[in-house]
């Protein structure tokens, strides 16, 4: 143990970007502004259970097995040495839409393993959480996904090198990077979108990928923001999902003439983001991309934003009483 057990915790899990771009399965970041909190209390009878969620319109099971952070709560329980004397209540409240492309399903897998592990006197260290987080992504999409898992958890830029064994790697966050991200209000289910993908891939696009995500990496541990823009460039995964999003290819040509340093989708959509080299330049970004998504006639949310580098945080805690 390495904290005194507590009562209740309350955590904040930040949404994040997936897939940067070339970086399909494997790069995401951390962004401030939505995301969600997780609130786990102790309770006398051994066993989890989801107390309530809000923001979710009804569509989240509130059946633990069946829900990201209650399938976290279970893994990190099933994984301890000896089972705990008392039991978890899990109250989620999602602060961002579903099938958004934010991350959604794994901030809450995130913010629970997190406050379990807090609950219980922080048995595991924060890395060692992913693998329960990832646990409770199975729970959205039917597979392991350790992209937007990690990012949420842990903040900054993360490579998940590996998911069989798990090997996530912390990179650099260069310090002038911020990002736009636009959120059209469609939903887009990350197990549907996968659908669309190809499973072969011409060699000639496999080398231009990772070309491109070696090329990211290098840019970011180097600062070198036009490196990271020539980077940002996907051959496989966005020109199939890209004709699922509303003037897609607009707003790319409207971010990259108003500064963008790349443009491209968050995960599985329907989000899209663009990145550049300060507020000011973010925030033309939105504005352009706005004026884009007012012909279509659909409603949207932007959110500017530095790489959040803090991931998960506890908001509140109380302490069990002597």
């Amino acid at each position: 143990m390495n904290g005194k057990p507590l009562q209740s915790v309350k955590v904040f899990a930040p949404a994040s970007v997936a897939n940067v771009g070339c970086g399909f399965d494997v790069l995401a970041f951390a962004i401030n502004g939505p995301g969600d909190v997780v609130e786990i209390s102790r309770k006398e009878i051994p066993g989890v259970v989801i107390e309530s969620i809000t923001g979710d319109n009804g569509k989240l099971p509130l059946i633990p097995i069946e829900n990201t952070a209650g399938r976290a709560v279970l893994a990190l329980i099933d994984e301890l040495e000896h089972s705990p004397d008392f039991g978890m209540k899990i109250r989620i409240e999602k602060r961002m839409p579903l099938g958004s492309g934010l991350g959604s399903s794994a901030a809450s897998a995130a913010g629970a393993a997190v406050a379990a592990n807090a609950i219980l006197g922080n048995p595991f260290s924060r890395k060692e959480l992913l693998q329960f987080a990832l646990e409770g992504e199975l729970a959205a999409s039917g597979s392991p996904h350790g992209d937007n898992i990690s990012a949420s958890l842990l903040g900054g830029f993360v490579l998940v090198r590996s998911h069989q064994p798990l090997d996530v790697i912390e990179l650099n966050v260069p310090k002038e990077l911020v990002v736009t991200v636009l959120h059209p209000h469609i939903e887009m289910k990350t197990k549907n979108t996968r659908l669309i993908l190809r499973r072969s891939v011409q060699l000639s696009k496999a080398v231009t990928q990772w070309g491109n995500v070696g090329g990211l990496i290098a840019g970011l541990y180097r600062e070198d923001y036009d490196l990271i823009g020539r980077s940002l460039h996907d051959e496989i995964v966005e020109p199939a999902r890209a004709i699922l999003i509303p003037g897609f290819d607009e707003m790319k040509e409207t971010a990259m003439k108003t500064g963008a340093l790349g443009f491209s989708i968050s995960g599985a959509g329907s989000s899209v983001f663009a990145l550049s080299r300060s507020i000011e330049t973010a925030e033309n970004i939105g504005e352009a991309l706005g004026k884009v998504m007012d012909t279509y006639n659909l409603a949207f949310d932007i959110h500017i934003s530095e790489i959040n580098t803090q991931g998960c945080h506890i908001l509140e805690q109380t302490e069990v009483s002597t």
